[in-house]
Parts: structure tokens; sequence; C-alpha cells
């Protein structure tokens, strides 16, 4: 089946954070969101066509995650990323944050320190700080024009009051796939320290050639046992609202310790549509998935162009996976306010402001760019026109 990228959809007025909420984050309605990372695209076919057929049986009671759902997150990333994982391993969240903010409150105690790598989602910010945890920020380094991991900064900053790392891979927002090697020197150092692993992979699936997504629980058994892996189809076949994950804990006793958080909090019910969408996804997705990358790629492919003939003063971080475009403005010498205002009252988009994702923040916004091919050719002529007036001026 071929799917239409193209095809726009009015999502205004449906209960959309991305659209709905534009006046309130925003100050003005009246622009092109480009921030909240979920799509503007259909889901895959099959996946609504499955959920419509749940709908229609009509009694919506309460549900649970069986055999046929396992198996096929299971199915998923062995056969495409060979790895071997089992369905015992596989606990329930509804969502990667909230699945977060479990773990910190079972796995370290108030004023006890988590090392993130900056910039980052900044979820991850917000979750530690509301449970009293202390945030350490490991900075990515920036090298002509590509991030990579300071292990020599992430090693002098682990002690004793260190407890677990929060890794993202893919990372959001720089768009790094992380390689084996690199993992590999991740893990080797938070061994040395007995520092627990808690990777988001939720960007797995959105990678781009030749790039390769490696699981960081995959690399060694040692890895897997010392390490906490969230992942979900939300992000990648546009399904984050029906609240759906798998946190995947090859140690028992750490996965024990996480199931019981979800018990306690009455959170071990699974969405009634979210189980049906993550199978459903996992067995009939592929294709359109196949289609979505080819289709992001070229919107990606495009806006680089475009920034590099019309506005070269943007540099465009290349992402290797997601569908987020982590754009430099410090050429321009705008401080924080004078580029928001620029980009909200001249070019009319709503970006991510680049330090809500902390250090290394600064000068930069985060672009979403999985919209219809149309919608981004008009919004990259708008920050044309709206920095052409700047110069100008």
């Amino acid at each position: 089946m071929k799917y239409n990228f193209d095809q726009v959809i009015n999502r205004r007025q449906t209960a959309s954070k991305k659209w709905d909420t534009l006046q309130e984050h925003f100050g003005t309605d009246s622009i092109t969101p480009m921030w909240v990372a979920d799509m503007d695209f259909l889901s895959p076919a099959p996946v609504i066509e499955a959920l419509r057929e749940r709908a229609d049986q009509g009694v919506f009671g309460y549900s649970i995650r069986t055999d046929s759902y396992l198996t096929s997150i299971v199915d998923w990333f062995k056969r495409r990323y060979k790895w071997s994982i089992e369905k015992e391993w596989i606990s329930h969240s509804p969502g990667i944050v909230p699945a977060l903010s479990l773990i910190i409150h079972s796995f370290t105690q108030p004023g006890d320190k988590v090392i993130v790598q900056s910039p980052v989602h900044h979820a991850f910010y917000r979750v530690l700080k509301l449970q009293g945890r202390e945030v350490v920020e490991n900075p990515l380094r920036l090298e002509n024009g590509r991030y990579t991991m300071d292990f020599d900064d992430l090693e002098a900053k682990l002690d004793s009051t260190v407890k677990m790392i929060f890794l993202c891979n893919p990372h959001n927002p720089v768009g790094r796939v992380w390689n084996k090697e690199e993992l590999t020197k991740l893990g080797e150092i938070c061994m040395k320290h007995n520092i627990l692993v808690v990777s988001d992979e939720i960007h797995c699936d959105l990678v781009f050639k030749p790039h390769t997504y490696v699981p960081f629980a995959s690399i060694s058994e040692e890895f897997a046992n010392h390490s906490i892996t969230c992942i979900a189809p939300s992000k990648t076949f546009n399904l984050v609202g029906l609240q759906t994950s798998g946190i995947i804990i090859q140690n028992a006793d750490i996965r024990t310790k996480f199931e019981g958080a979800v018990n306690a909090f009455s959170l071990a019910t699974p969405n009634y549509f979210g189980i049906v969408a993550l199978e459903s996804a996992y067995r009939h997705g592929e294709d359109w998935l196949n289609q979505l990358l080819d289709y992001l790629q070229g919107n990606l492919q495009l806006l680089t162009e475009f920034f590099h003939e019309h506005l070269p003063e943007i540099k465009v971080i290349q992402p290797e996976g997601t569908y987020l475009a982590w754009l430099d403005f410090r050429d321009f010498n705008l401080d924080r306010e004078e580029l928001n205002q620029l980009v909200l009252e001249e070019a009319h988009i709503g970006f991510d402001d680049g330090p809500i994702f902390g250090s290394g923040g600064e000068g930069f916004m985060r672009m979403n760019f999985a919209c219809p091919r149309s919608v981004l050719e008009k919004s990259l002529q708008q920050l044309k026109q709206a920095f052409t007036l700047l110069e100008k001026v």
C-alpha cells in the first residue's frame, strides 16, 4: 500500500497538545507548530483498522497484556535489530516519562545524583527535579557539526552519590544515533562505578541510513543486567496519545522492584486501545515505517539544502535519527528573547526553545520536521523572510 504523507490534516480542536495549546504556550495561535514531538501524519492503516474493530465491539472494560501482545514486541526487536529479549523481561508503563519517574522513585533517594547528557530531552530535568534528585550534566561535545560524548568529563563526575545515568539513544534533540563503540565505552565506565543505565530508546525505529540503532542492553550480559531499556511504538507510528510503553529489564531483581512501583501507583493496567495499537503496529506497520523514513529523509534533505542556500547562518546539526532538527542560530548573535520573538512574530513558527534542553542549548532551537512537505516548504519561506528582514535592518 502506498501511503500519502503529503496529506494535510486539520488537527485543531482535537485536544491536541501540539495544536490546541499554542495560545497558552506561545501567546498566539496564529503560528505553525513545529515543536511537540508527534507527527502530523496518519498512523498506519492496519493500526487504524484494528482500533476501529475494537471500538466497534463497544465494550471497554479492563484490559490485559496478552501473550500475542508481548510476542509482537519480542518479534519486532528480533527481526529488525537482532536483539533477543524474553517476554517476561517486558514490564508495562503508560509512557516512558512516567517510567522514568517510577525508576527515579524506585532506585534513588532524595539528594542522589543522576547524570544527563545535555542538551537533552527537557522531561529528564523535570522528573528529576520534581522528586528532589540532583541533576549532574555531562555535556555533549559539538565538534565540526557533530556531537560526541565526553567520557573524561563523565568519569570525573562519578562518585558514590551518583546512582544512575539517563541515556538517550537515539538522542533527542541532537539526533545522534550512538554507535556500538560509544555505547560500549559508556557502559564500561558505568559498570566500573556501579551506575544503573536507564536508556530511553523511544526513537529507535526512526534512524536514517547508513546509521544503525544498537540497543544498549544488547551489547553484553553485564550491560543487560545493569540497565533498564524504555521502548514504545509511540514516536515510530504516531501513537503517543495511547500511552503504552514497554520497559525491558533483564535483571529479575531490578524488574521486581520496578514492577512493585508500577503496582504501588496503580499503573499496571494497560490502555484498552494502546495494547491493540502496539500489537498491530509491530505486526503490520513495517511497510508504513519504511515509507515514512524515506519521506522524512526527503524533508531533511529539503530543509538542509534550503538553509545552505538561503540562510547559511543557520546551521543544521544533521540528525542521524528522529524527526527533529537541532538548529544553530548563534551566528546571528541574538539573545534568547530576541530569537524567540523573531521566530514567533516574524516567521510565525513555534519551535522548541534550545535552553529548555539544558546547558549547550543557548542559541539553538529544535524543529519538528515530521509534517507534510507543503507545510515544511511554507515554514522555510517564512523563516527566510524573517531573517532576511533582520539582516536588512
